[in-house]
């Protein structure tokens, strides 16, 4: 039980003040007790299940790319395995059956790098080379960043290694890749990552040469839900893949931020620990 008693004190120039007493029994605690631990049990909770659907998110994505690069791979099998029957030719069967297994291997591959990304496992940290991730990163788009009329530059030493999970970082990349695609969708432009080491940090930019974000949203870029492309005609964007950016990078011990100017690009600075 909770009791709260009000008293009033007179002072001698006849200002009345109420004082305010709350009691509690121990039952009363223990119950207080239970309810804030559920609270925070059901908090822990949504965080999980957000990160699920942000997870989700971009393996939707990333997973209606490989689509149709599917339909691009099946192309040639096709043709070949088509163009050998017709003639019933020995030796073209044999090519039809070479690009066969060039082509599933290609497949292979692709459905692979979905597969890793999707790994539930836990975080474990270590010596992680950047140049493997950036390079796994963009292959897991499973497109060819060319093929949208993009360029990668790569500006770092290649010796430089971060401390962190290395699916968990990859995750990361794949979303900055995916909204930096975006952003340029339908004109050309370059997508440039550098990093320097700095004192016991790694500092990362990773830079796209599109319209930029507005001035007016841009502090609520890594908020959940909330997506720059909403309103844009065929790509309403969940809103989730920059707040897991966020989230994975703090788990990092890091930071990440944003610059942008409207008309001049963007580029997101992240901050990890260096592994050397």
């Amino acid at each position: 039980m909770i009791t709260v008693s009000y008293a009033h004190t007179f002072t001698p120039d006849g200002t009345t003040n109420m004082i305010e007493t709350v009691k509690t029994t121990p039952q009363a605690e223990r119950l207080v007790s239970d309810q804030l631990e559920k609270l925070q049990r059901d908090l822990q909770q949504l965080k999980l299940q957000l990160r699920h659907a942000q997870k989700l998110a971009t393996l939707g994505t990333a997973a209606a790319m490989l689509a149709h690069e599917f339909n691009n791979i099946m192309t040639p099998i096709m043709g070949y395995a088509q163009f050998a029957l017709n003639r019933k030719d020995p030796e073209m069967m044999v090519k039809a059956l070479e690009i066969t297994m060039t082509q599933a291997e290609l497949a292979r591959t692709m459905s692979q790098r979905i597969l890793n990304m999707s790994a539930d496992e836990p975080i474990a940290f270590g010596s992680v080379p950047l140049g493997d991730i950036i390079e796994g990163s963009s292959q897991a788009l499973c497109r060819d960043l060319e093929k949208d009329g993009l360029q990668l530059k790569c500006d770092f030493e290649a010796d430089i290694r971060v401390l962190a999970d290395a699916k968990q970082l990859q995750l990361v990349f794949v979303n900055l890749f995916l909204n930096a695609r975006d952003a340029m969708a339908e004109r050309s432009g370059q997508i440039t990552v550098s990093a320097n080491v700095d004192d016991d940090r790694v500092v990362i930019r990773f830079t796209d040469t599109g319209p930029g974000v507005p001035a007016d949203v841009i502090d609520r870029i890594f908020d959940p839900f909330f997506s720059t492309k909403n309103g844009q005609p065929g790509s309403g964007g969940s809103g989730l893949g920059l707040a897991l950016c966020h989230e994975i990078i703090e788990e990092h011990r890091g930071s990440i931020s944003v610059e942008s100017t409207p008309g001049n690009g963007t580029t997101f600075v992240i901050s990890l620990p260096s592994a050397r």
